[in-house]
């Protein structure tokens, strides 16, 4: 069996935390019609109520990320590599802006649009941690 390390506690802790943001708004965007079908009032609680998980996961995301960029040796990568993680922290914090547009809009366009874009900001972010993980 495989010893664990420090490294794998780290990509581990990363990808559970980063599972549970991206996870976690899809499922919310599950249930919230059928919420808001059967108790309109019960929305705004739920939300809040993932927004306690949502957000410590986000910050553990964060944190592991900055972890990460550590373990690397960006100075030696190749001009992919370092473009790629680039566009990967971009839409890493976008995803996170996106979330606080959405989850502190008044507007039923701020809610969509907030939603929709962290949704896709934040799959976006996962895809390119896969893929840089798969060329370091």
């Amino acid at each position: 069996m495989f010893s664990p390390s420090l490294d794998t506690v780290r990509l581990f802790l990363h990808v559970v935390a980063a599972s549970v943001w991206v996870g976690g708004q899809f499922v919310m965007a599950g249930l919230v019609p059928t919420a808001r079908r059967i108790a309109p009032d019960a929305v705004r609680p739920l939300a809040q109520a993932f927004g306690r998980v949502a957000w410590p996961a986000f910050v553990v995301t964060v944190v592991t990320g900055v972890w990460n960029l550590m373990a690397v040796d960006v100075i030696n990568a190749s001009g992919e590599y370092v473009g790629t993680l680039m566009v990967k922290i971009l839409v890493a914090v976008l995803s996170g802006v996106f979330a606080v547009v959405h989850s502190g809009g008044r507007s039923k366009a701020a809610l969509a649009i907030g939603g929709a874009l962290g949704a896709l900001t934040s799959v976006v972010a996962m895809f390119l941690g896969i893929l840089l993980h798969a060329h370091a």
